[in-house]
């Protein structure tokens, strides 16, 4: 067997021909085989865009009140720990290896996909370590995804857009079929979006599940640098802006206090956690700022729904003389979406290769933009190169905003010598 954190998760990579290989049978017979059987409340959280802020919320707020939190997330920035955490803690590394071992000696020959042991992975680690509730965040889609395998007392659908159409499908009410397989009987279902796809009602319907919805039966409003909450099980009034910045945080945040008012019978929650909880929230790479001159702004948007989203917010800062745009993206992804999402937001591209399966060449994300090696855009091999560029080039009160996919905002963290939230 591997020795080390770093032979494993080579040796993961190896098991299953696919990457992405959606499906329970696999992931549930090695399940049944652990005898993995949670005692605590799950939390599944899925959606398009907001998963990350919504799992960071909950394990804010759940921190705070005194709870001991398993979250469990992906994909991650630089280290693989980050996926593990528990008391906010990422997994060090004989921890995982133990527990990637358990899996090892029990899976025979079912080829699990790299996503599919770090989930039973998780859960091992959050059973022996006694946790009090779990969050898992769902790697793609929902009715396939190996979270699912495990049943959510509450399920959480942030938002519903046009992404992975290769294993989704090429509508929203496709997709919202698909990240609406984890709800279940009897549990609540929280939507965390004004614009809900008929599909979400309709599979909350056949599942049994109680459907909350954002400006129905949970929402908010925002005053003088305070919101309200208000839910089916009460009122939370003057609650403190999250510290994610950007103004699409508070449906997430509604969604996290939606889900836990689900829950309040087994995980109360007081009004000073709440607020502990929104102040202590952190999260890398969603609309990160990081000080300095020029100011670099990391934001992992990937598809046109968060793009649009990214450049809204950065609309909202004070006008700055020119903004640098350092992208890199999968080719898979809708880059001419993205690209006209932030236009208007971006005086020069700085586009760069990502070294990966799936990764696009400076050309072809280049052609997207347009005016190669023209002041208005320049391309690079490589994200580093990218960087250091804007870097060379940015005026004091200029920003760089990095963004496009985890592996963007990753190398430029490396390149720039910084560390997770």
């Amino acid at each position: 067997m591997p020795n080390n954190l770093a032979e494993w998760l080579t040796y993961l990579e190896t098991l299953n021909p696919k990457t992405i290989a959606l499906g329970l049978e696999r992931v549930a017979e090695v399940r049944q085989r652990l005898k993995l059987q949670p005692y605590f409340p799950i939390i599944i959280v899925g959606g398009t865009n907001g998963k990350g802020s919504v799992c960071a919320i909950l394990e804010s707020i759940l921190h705070a009140a005194g709870y001991r939190v398993g979250c469990y997330t992906s994909p991650h920035l630089l280290e693989y720990n980050e996926r593990v955490r528990v008391s906010k803690h990422p997994a060090n590394d004989a921890e995982l290896c133990a527990a990637f071992k358990k899996i090892e000696k029990v899976r025979g020959d079912i080829p699990l996909t790299y996503f599919e042991f770090g989930t039973l992975a998780a859960v091992q680690m959050f059973i022996e370590q006694k946790v009090d509730v779990a969050i898992l965040e769902v790697g793609l889609g929902g009715r396939l995804d190996a979270v699912n395998i495990f049943d959510a007392d509450c399920a959480v659908v942030t938002s519903i857009d046009i992404d992975h159409t290769d294993y989704l499908g090429d509508t929203r009410e496709k997709i919202a079929f698909e990240k609406a397989g984890i709800f279940r009987n009897g549990k609540v279902a929280v939507f965390g979006d004004g614009d809900m796809p008929e599909a979400i009602r309709a599979q909350a319907e056949k599942a049994g599940a109680e459907l909350w919805r954002l400006g129905s039966e949970f929402g908010f409003t925002s005053h003088q640098g305070q919101w309200d909450f208000h839910g089916k099980k009460g009122n939370r009034s003057a609650l403190p802006f999250p510290s994610l910045r950007g103004s699409y945080q508070l449906n997430n945040a509604s969604a996290a206090l939606a889900a836990l008012d689900s829950l309040k019978n087994k995980l109360p929650v007081s009004m000073e956690a709440a607020r502990r909880g929104m102040v202590e929230v952190a999260l890398s790479a969603r609309f990160q700022m990081i000080p300095g001159k020029p100011m670099l702004i990391l934001d992992v948007a990937h598809n046109p729904h968060a793009a649009r989203s990214l450049a809204k917010t950065l609309a909202a800062l004070p006008p700055g003389p020119k903004t640098y745009a350092v992208c890199a993206m999968l080719k898979d992804k809708d880059m001419a979406g993205v690209v006209a999402a932030l236009k208007s937001q971006v005086d020069v591209w700085l586009v760069a290769g990502i070294d990966a399966p799936r990764g696009a060449t400076a050309d072809e994300l280049g052609q997207v933009v347009g005016n190669e090696n023209s002041e208005r855009s320049k391309r690079f091999d490589t994200v580093t190169e990218a960087v250091n560029h804007a870097y060379n080039q940015a005026g004091e009160n200029d920003r760089i905003v990095a963004f496009g996919s985890f592996y963007t905002v990753a190398e430029v963290m490396r390149a720039r010598g910084l560390r997770c939230a």
